[in-house]
């Protein structure tokens, strides 16, 4: 099975997730929602995700990736068709819900079909190019979604991005029975999730992957607070936004080499240091142009950081568990995505934005020290 068959199927539904968090958004303001029942519907993508990420990774490794595949496509559809038979706010809780539940199956099988299929001399290069192929579905999802609202209304658009799912479940149905089969036996009761926490490296990724994903998360709601309170326009937010992204794209093309050259833990410890020094500038600075260009660079630490903790996650779990193993991940991911706005929220609102920044930064730097590769003793 070619890794490019994959890279499609993700891209596919990669861009319906991406485009139904745009629009469900922007249908809820349509709706005359407060800015609360707004951040509720956004929230929904990841609840599901946070609590049944290790469950769906289970089952990714009892069943192979076919069926959950299939779930995901399917749920992908169903959720965003919804909207456009039942308009209103509490149909659009539910399509997030539905959405949210059908991106972890789907994504949860792709990234544990790349790391199968792939050998120790190729395995950077896919997971590189997978990442490549989920940043380019970031920019595109919310660009598709945007035209579609543009040019016709929202139930329209919500019905056209159903019409994507259909291509990955068909590739599936047709295909779909030449990618690797799971255990076909049920995990042992023994364990379970606290036998990989047991594991000091599998606990080292997870605390490291959920500060990497905390230091995202902040940059990416705080920032465009910060700009706005210093008196830039939207249009002047978006491409400072927009340069991060960028780079982050960018910085993959290169993944593979710099891990040759540095390493999977140190070049993890370096886009930590790099998006600490960042963080800790930004208070500092007025200017469209700097800020776009610590954006950038910021975007390029990040964008080397987080394909090497799905590398490392999937490198170093048991046999057989590797889909639990970045289930947990994930779970983890979606938990620090909720948490730590509101608590980053609180520190803002006492001491201002300025201090936020700063902690942040100090985060990440306690995660570059954490994930330097450990030297042995002489």
């Amino acid at each position: 099975m070619s890794v490019y068959f994959i890279y499609t199927l993700s891209m596919f539904n990669s861009v319906t997730i991406a485009a139904a968090q745009i629009v469900f958004s922007l249908y809820a303001l349509k709706l005359g929602a407060s800015t609360l029942a707004v951040g509720m519907v956004a929230a929904t993508f990841s609840i599901l995700p946070m609590l049944l990420a290790v469950a769906a990774g289970r089952l990714v490794d009892r069943f192979g990736a076919r069926w959950p595949m299939m779930f995901g496509a399917v749920g992908g559809g169903l959720g965003t068709l919804l909207p456009y038979f039942v308009p209103g706010l509490t149909a659009l809780y539910i399509a997030g819900t539905m959405c949210g539940l059908a991106m972890i199956f789907f994504n949860l099988a792709t990234q544990n079909l790349v790391g199968l299929i792939s050998t120790p001399k190729n395995r950077t290069r896919n997971f590189s190019n997978y990442t490549l192929t989920m940043s380019a579905s970031s920019l595109l999802g919310p660009v598709i979604g945007g035209f579609a609202i543009d040019h016709s209304d929202y139930p329209t658009t919500c019905l056209m991005l159903a019409m994507l799912p259909l291509v990955p479940l068909i590739m599936l149905a047709v295909k779909g029975g030449a990618l690797p089969g799971g255990t076909r036996h049920a995990a042992k009761s023994g364990g379970g999730m606290r036998e990989l926490l047991v594991d000091p490296v599998v606990r080292r990724l997870l605390i490291t992957g959920s500060l990497f994903n905390a230091g995202i998360n902040l940059y990416q709601v705080y920032l465009p607070v910060y700009a706005h309170s210093i008196g830039f326009s939207a249009s002047a937010i978006g491409i400072v936004l927009a340069m991060n992204s960028a780079a982050a794209f960018i910085s993959r093309f290169w993944l593979p080499r710099l891990i040759d050259r540095l390493g999977e833990a140190r070049l993890l410890a370096c886009a930590f240091f790099v998006g600490a020094v960042n963080l800790a500038l930004i208070p500092f600075f007025h200017d469209v142009l700097i800020l776009g260009l610590i954006s950038f660079i910021f975007g390029l630490g990040m964008g080397c950081g987080q394909p090497v903790v799905i590398m490392l996650m999937f490198s170093n779990s048991q046999d057989g568990r590797s889909g639990e193993a970045l289930g947990l991940k994930f779970a983890v991911n979606q938990l620090t995505k909720l948490v730590s706005p509101v608590i980053f929220g609180a520190i803002a609102t006492a001491f201002g934005l300025l201090p936020m920044f700063w902690i942040n930064a100090a985060i990440m730097v306690g995660g570059g020290v954490l994930s330097q590769p450990k030297t042995p003793r002489r």
